[in-house]
């Protein structure tokens, strides 16, 4: 080999060399910015938050909403409310005034039942009904008729009506202090308020006592002192 062929492969390996040394430097760019964190400029790069899971997944359901009667205005019965149980609270002075009736005439025998009431009311609105009326009540919610409760052992004496073994427990009450037959109670097997739905009730003066059985529906107090259970 001439002295010319080997500087020509001299200069040929030197030039192979600097290339792959520039070669592993892109490549060493490369890898620095996928492993070191930093960019081809040599500045760090900005981590992007983890996503999550997405709000949908991770939220709680919503509960569903009980459905409710205004506490003023005539509903239609299957138009405008469902048939099924509703309770309205926190009526003061007898000043909330509603009636289930079999027509919209608005005479006096149209009327199926109705009360004026203090505290609590449970209504039962019967598919059969026609018309729901409301007058100066809070808000009707409606119940179901299967729940559960905390029945407690002392109803306040104008609380209006408790539901046995969801607000009050079956026993024996006691109410005292009361005057001039102004203390009503009544026990009822259901919220229809029908006059064949009462089993027993009274106007007291002095002490009452009354047995609220576990099959009993309802347990109504309008004008007497605090019950208190004691048997």
């Amino acid at each position: 080999m001439s002295q010319q062929q080997r500087n020509w492969f001299a200069r040929h390996k030197t030039l192979t060399a600097t290339g792959a040394i520039v070669a592993l430097v892109v490549i060493g760019a490369t890898g620095c910015e996928d492993g070191a964190g930093t960019s081809s400029n040599g500045s760090p790069k900005q981590e992007q938050p983890a996503k999550t899971g997405g709000d949908k997944g991770s939220s709680a359901p919503e509960k569903k909403k009980a459905a409710t009667i205004d506490g003023d205005g005539d509903f239609e019965v299957g138009a405008d409310v469902k048939p099924g149980l509703y309770r309205t609270s926190g009526n003061e002075d007898a000043a909330c005034y509603w009636e289930r009736a079999k027509d919209s005439s608005g005479e006096t025998d149209s009327i199926l039942a109705n009360d004026n009431v203090t505290g609590t009311s449970y209504v039962l609105i019967k598919p059969t009904d026609k018309l729901f009326k409301s007058s100066g009540c809070a808000e009707w919610e409606a119940v179901d008729e299967k729940a559960s409760g905390t029945p407690k052992a002392t109803l306040k004496g104008d609380g209006g009506m408790f539901k046995v073994g969801v607000d009050i427990a079956p026993g024996t009450y006691k109410s005292t202090g009361n005057e001039d037959d102004g203390c009503y109670w009544e026990r009822s097997k259901d919220a229809s308020h029908n006059t064949d739905a009462i089993l027993a009730n009274n106007n007291v003066s002095g002490t009452a006592i009354v047995k609220v059985s576990k099959t009993d529906g309802y347990f109504k107090t309008s004008g007497c002192g605090d019950w208190t259970k004691t048997g």
